[in-house]
């Protein structure tokens, strides 16, 4: 929901062009090497959030070739003043390398200590990345996204120290079993 919203912030500022909006969100997120928002989805999300009534569109006065502007609708910005007033939380539990790990322990063709190993070091190769993107930031400009690059930092080591513990538990966790779904009959009940 993150480009949802704020494409209704830059909006709730003035009107603009969905190039404009791209163009605005990538520069607010510190380029692409941070967040790249294709335009597509910045053309399918204003869409959707005009069909919510969430924003309006509105086409020159001549038609033709001339650029669609867009503007934040009342429901909009009350959708904004929602959002900007919850917590924002992401899914730590959601995890790619957590799915990795747990197939290898299904699939004996598969080391999980190399699966660790491989992730250490990814997350090793990220970390070199953004403490050099850092290092090369302005303080006096750019101390908005110094900060967002001392929180990509803080969670690439608490990633780090996670995988210490999976690797120093890694036995335990070899020895119980793997959760198995609990599968229901498939079909029509059988009639008494």
């Amino acid at each position: 929901m993150s480009v949802r919203h704020t494409l209704l912030g830059l909006l709730a500022k003035e009107p603009r062009y969905g190039y404009e909006l791209r163009a605005s969100f990538m520069a607010l997120a510190g380029g692409a090497q941070n967040w790249e928002v294709k335009p597509a989805q910045v053309y399918t999300t204003l869409n959707r959030l005009v069909e919510a009534g969430l924003i309006t569109r509105s086409a020159p006065d001549g038609g033709g070739d001339e650029k669609v502007v867009y503007q934040i609708a009342q429901a909009g910005q009350a959708e904004l003043e929602k959002w900007l007033g919850e917590g924002s939380l992401s899914d730590p539990q959601q995890d790619a390398f957590f799915l990795k790990l747990m197939l290898s322990l299904e699939l004996p063709e598969v080391d999980a200590m190399r699966l660790i190993q491989t992730q250490r070091a990814a997350l090793y190769q990220e970390l070199h990345r953004i403490t050099t993107l850092r290092g090369e930031l302005d303080p006096h400009r750019e101390l908005a996204r110094i900060l967002l690059m001392d929180k990509a930092v803080m969670h690439l080591e608490a990633d780090l120290r996670w995988l210490d513990m999976i690797e120093a538990r890694l036995d335990e966790v070899k020895k119980q079993p793997v959760p198995r779904p609990e599968l229901r009959p498939r079909g029509r009940p059988s009639g008494k």
